[in-house]
């Protein structure tokens, strides 16, 4: 099958990329390799798609309307996983037309481009975070999701809105995957567990948000991939029971889907951090500060609608996947394992054992 991956530089766009062509698809990558976090990560991941037989890669910004169109009238992809995006929570505070830009015109191109040469199935990423406001958990797709509390999850829920009308409009099958916490080797440093083994290693204090007290659905890499992969090979159907009258967000009269991909097993905030400090050897100072702008005190999926279309579910344990993540981080950024049991200078410092026996 030939297939196009966007933001194949990136984490999960990688990692999908390397899935496709071990199983013999020919993937064509694109990605922009901006600086939102170290490009130099992104040349890495790219150097061990270039590789592999099958794999082409093209340095396009999906915002660029020319170049996109160019693409899609020249290759005829048969299925496209739209991964790009301006990621992160937070970083909208300081640049919202990123998010514009990449998440909601990019994603225009991808629909435009996909409508123009007929595409067999679109798959593209949403995420947890749409769920904003709502606190009835596990947090299912057939819940409404109208609350967002961030600017990256607002585009999100738009990325949903728009791939369905094209969906309705032109008969293009799309199916959004919810993603929740992605972690696991060649992630990304923006993302908290990331920052949270590079400042345990440094000995610097690490930001702890609303005292620790989150919990979230993380979610290993290769259980994401797993899902993509049978995912693309089921392309999105009109569900023959959709009812106007009382509409189901997750389903459609058009060939239309939305699933979501977690763990559907919280972990606790601090029994992440505190199993990170088992593989790092190493204890970790906290700096606990008060709940962010834009984030939500716990996630968990109900996968039951993924698991009954595709016959899958994570299984990874977050023991597991941290320790694979603390492997791979050892070696790319050549870290000696440390045998400190204690943690660096600091008055008072925080104990996580100790806020685990307070709460």
């Amino acid at each position: 099958m030939k297939v196009l991956v966007t933001g194949a530089a990136g984490f999960i766009g990688c990692a999908l990329a390397l899935r496709l062509l071990a199983r013999g698809d020919g993937v064509t990558g694109v990605d922009n390799l901006n600086d939102y976090y170290d490009a130099g990560l992104k040349y890495a991941r790219l150097a061990r798609l270039q590789k592999r037989p099958g794999f082409r890669f093209l340095k396009i910004d999906i915002a660029d309307r020319e170049p996109m169109a160019d693409l899609f009238a020249r290759e005829r992809f048969r299925a496209v996983v739209h991964l790009a995006a301006q990621a992160g929570v937070r970083y909208a505070l300081e640049n919202s037309s990123a998010y514009i830009d990449s998440n909601l015109t990019g994603f225009s191109h991808v629909l435009e481009g996909c409508r123009s040469t007929q595409v067999a199935h679109l798959v593209f990423a949403s995420s947890s975070s749409v769920y904003g406001a709502n606190t009835r958990q596990p947090f299912s797709e057939h819940q409404n999701v109208d609350h967002p509390l961030s600017l990256y999850a607002a585009t999100k829920k738009a990325n949903e809105l728009m791939a369905h009308s094209y969906a309705h409009l032109y008969r293009l099958p799309c199916t959004g995957l919810r993603f929740f916490t992605v972690y696991g080797p060649w992630g990304r440093p923006d993302m908290s567990y990331f920052k949270f083994a590079q400042g345990i290693l440094a000995g610097r204090p690490i930001p702890v948000f609303n005292r620790g007290d989150m919990r979230r659905d993380f979610t290993y890499i290769d259980d994401i991939v797993e899902a993509l992969a049978r995912v693309i090979d089921r392309p999105a159907a009109p569900h023959p029971g959709w009812n106007s009258g009382a509409p189901d967000p997750a389903t459609s009269s058009a060939p239309y889907r939305l699933y979501n991909i977690g763990n559907n097993r919280p972990v606790k905030l601090l029994r992440y951090i505190q199993i990170l400090e088992q593989c790092l050897g190493k204890k970790a100072i906290l700096e606990l500060m008060p709940m962010q702008p834009g984030d939500v005190p716990a996630t968990c999926a109900d996968i039951s609608d993924l698991e009954a279309a595709v016959g899958f579910r994570p299984r990874t344990p977050v023991e597991v996947g941290i320790a694979r993540f603390v492997e791979w981080y050892r070696a790319y950024y050549n870290v000696r394992k440390s045998t400190e049991a204690r943690p660096s200078s600091l008055s008072n410092p925080v104990s996580i054992q100790d806020i685990l026996n307070e709460t």
